[in-house]
């Protein structure tokens, strides 16, 4: 079953398109990233997809039907940081959001070891944190144990151990059979957390899938001859290279994991020359981003 399907969506704000035509699903159990820099549109995509926002054109279904009140239920949301009350502590503070949503107190304790805020349940919010604040915020959309839990940006403005403490209980939300959307512009963050990724540049959807499909680190092979120009041609006949560039040395991309530093040297020595620089290294997450971002309007 798909928890959200996203069709053809469209939101324009006067002159500005901010979504343009934005297709894609996300399988139940997954953690799926919606990948972009500041300003390709990510926020905007949650505001419709949680019914805060309302799309120009398109449609979007929960749980393979067209949303309702009690699909809203069934989801947590996290889409900027509540507005709690800073003279009350976190036990009063979750009373209040759970008579809000219609829950009772008894999911309090819960939800406050789940994000490691039980030893501070009854200091004042006013004494936290900002990592602290962040995981209240994510103890209010756990209420109710909600199936799917919608994030946008959950580490922003967090200290590198609030980040890995958020990251962990995303896994963790996830191991216990959660399905996570969240936004995100930082790609190490999406790597170590999502399964599944959509890339947006412009308000357009560039690319969705497997991770490791998506953000697959290509092996590069750095080779050197002193004839450069018989070298290319060599090259570019090797079965399995990809594109071929020359940056210093010549460079020929190979699928992850494929690339045989013997055999292209016993392929070229065969063919008449003879390599004097043969390296093999990995193509950078963010080069690849680069490479999938670039150019795209």
């Amino acid at each position: 079953m798909a928890i959200l399907t996203v069709e053809n969506l469209h939101k324009t704000y006067t002159n500005v398109q901010a979504l343009k035509g934005v297709s894609f699903t996300v399988p139940k159990g997954s953690v799926f990233g919606i990948l972009g820099p500041n300003g390709s549109g990510k926020t905007t995509l949650l505001g419709i997809i949680v019914d805060i926002l309302r799309a120009t054109s398109g449609s979007v279904k929960l749980f393979d039907e067209v949303p309702n009140p009690t699909h809203r239920k069934r989801i947590g949301t996290f889409l900027e940081t509540p507005n709690f009350y800073h003279y009350l502590n976190a036990v009063q503070n979750l009373e209040i959001a759970a008579a809000i949503k219609g829950h009772g107190k008894e999911d309090i304790d819960r939800v406050l070891q789940l994000v490691n805020l039980d030893q501070r349940k009854y200091h004042k919010f006013s004494t936290y944190s900002l990592g602290m604040k962040q995981r209240l915020a994510l103890a209010s959309c756990l209420l109710g144990n909600p199936e799917v839990m919608i994030f946008d940006e959950p580490t922003n403005g967090l200290d590198p151990v609030g980040i890995a403490e958020t990251r962990e209980l995303i896994k963790k939300l996830n191991g216990e059979g959660k399905t996570v959307i969240m936004a995100s512009h930082l790609l190490d963050e999406v790597e170590k957390v999502c399964t599944h990724v959509a890339i947006l540049q412009k308000g357009t959807l560039i690319t969705h899938g497997h991770v490791d499909e998506i953000l697959a680190q290509e092996d590069i092979v750095e080779a050197g001859a002193a004839d450069s120009s018989q070298l290319l041609s060599i090259l570019q006949q090797y079965p399995g290279g990809g594109k071929t560039s020359l940056n210093g040395h010549l460079e020929v991309a190979f699928s992850p994991g494929t690339a045989d530093l013997e055999a292209i040297n016993r392929f070229c020595f065969e063919r008449g020359v003879t390599l004097n620089h043969l390296r093999l290294r990995k193509k950078s997450l963010e080069a690849k981003f680069f490479e999938l971002t670039q150019n795209k309007n």
